[in-house]
Parts: structure tokens; C-alpha cells; sequence
């Protein structure tokens, strides 16, 4: 799950628990989610690809199914510094929700992003709130009725991926550019490196325990 190699100070490969791996992988992803210069990096690399994406204008039909990972044969992966902007960026998401759902005082038509407020029902407003509904363990779970629920603070793995067939080799090339640029800039930025799984980290994290409440 956690793309990290250990070695012991003579070069050999040292054995972890998983308990001590996602222990430091938590600790490198807070403490890079309190960095600015870290999250504007990523946001830099965000942008680069944005604007990849506006000239190569893949298609995208809207069907939710590569969120739904088992059903389409694939895993989302990320990194370090990804995780640490997601992190960011969902705490003030959250932290900027109005007292009362529902209340547009703060809506910003400029700026929408899906708030998933029940099972059956999903509301976009701007980003004020992430309130999801239980997960069982499958796909992502900040996917609902086949919509995103995090939309504009998304990983770089949502970003670069399209259901359009014409662009596979594209999709390949830009994400292995792009994630070189991110695998630089942790070594440039001094953060600690891990390629991992995204709802493992989720869970590291603890950031799917208020899913289930």
C-alpha cells in the first residue's frame, strides 16, 4: 500500500510494522499541510495541468465510473504533497461551513463544488462543507450518486483521468510528467515520499471516520 523503501544506516532494507509506516506517513503529511510553499507547489503543478488539459480537451462523460474502483479495474494512488493539500484543503472546506446547511449567505456562484448532504440528494454550492454519507468500504468515499463530493480539491490522479479513449497515451504522458515534477519537488521541499494508496491513506489519516457517523 505504501510506496516507501526503509534501510537501516548500513544499506539494508529494515522492516517496519504497517502500524510505524502509516504513523510517519501521517506525520510527514500534517506537518507538509501546514507548509504554504508545499501546497502552492502542488497547486502550481495543478494549474500545469489544467492548462494541459484546455488544449487537449479530453472528453469526459460525467459517469462516476472511475471513482467506482472495483467496478472499473483500477486503483487511485498519490503522494506525499498531494495528500498534504487535499488534507489543507478539506480543513478549510470544512472549516468555512455555514452554521446551517442550506444557508447560501456565503455561496459563491463563482466557485461551486458539489456538497453531498445525504444519499439521495446533492446540492452544489460553493465550497463551504464536506458532509457525506456513510461509506461501506467501496469506490471512493467522497462519491455519491455517481458526483464528486471534493470536485475542486481533488488529487492529481482524479484530474489527469479520462473515460475518452482517443487520449489514453496523452493521460499516460502528462501524468508521468506532471508526477516526476511532484516526485522533484519533495526532494526540493525536504518531504519525506510516499507513493500510496488512496483510501489507505484515508484511513491513515482518519479522514473516513466522519464518513461513518
Amino acid at each position: 500500500m505504501i510506496g516507501r523503501i526503509y534501510r537501516t544506516a548500513d544499506g539494508l532494507p529494515a522492516v517496519k510494522t504497517m502500524s510505524a509506516m502509516e504513523k510517519e506517513l501521517v506525520d510527514a503529511v500534517r506537518k507538509a499541510a501546514a507548509r504554504i510553499e508545499v501546497r502552492a507547489a502542488v497547486d502550481d503543478v495543478y494549474q500545469l495541468l489544467a492548462e494541459a488539459i484546455a488544449i487537449r480537451k479530453p472528453i469526459c462523460t460525467a459517469s462516476g465510473r472511475c471513482c467506482r474502483f472495483e467496478e472499473f479495474g483500477h486503483r487511485l494512488y498519490l503522494t506525499t504533497m498531494e495528500l498534504a493539500k487535499f488534507v489543507a484543503d478539506l480543513a478549510a472546506v470544512r472549516s468555512t461551513a455555514p452554521q446551517a446547511l442550506g444557508d447560501t449567505s456565503t455561496f459563491s456562484p463563482g466557485r461551486s463544488l458539489p456538497i453531498l448532504t445525504n444519499r439521495k440528494s446533492i446540492t452544489r454550492v460553493s465550497p463551504t462543507s464536506v458532509d457525506v454519507p456513510a461509506w461501506n468500504g467501496q469506490g471512493c468515499p467522497f462519491q455519491v450518486d455517481g458526483l464528486c463530493g471534493v470536485h475542486e480539491i481533488r488529487p492529481f490522479g482524479c484530474r489527469i483521468f479520462f473515460c475518452d479513449p482517443t487520449s489514453v497515451q496523452w493521460q499516460h504522458d502528462q501524468y508521468e510528467r506532471h508526477h516526476s515534477r511532484l516526485r522533484t519537488l519533495h526532494d526540493a521541499l525536504c518531504v519525506p515520499y510516499y507513493y500510496v494508496e488512496w483510501r489507505f491513506a484515508l484511513k491513515a489519516l482518519d479522514l473516513t471516520t466522519a464518513l461513518n457517523e
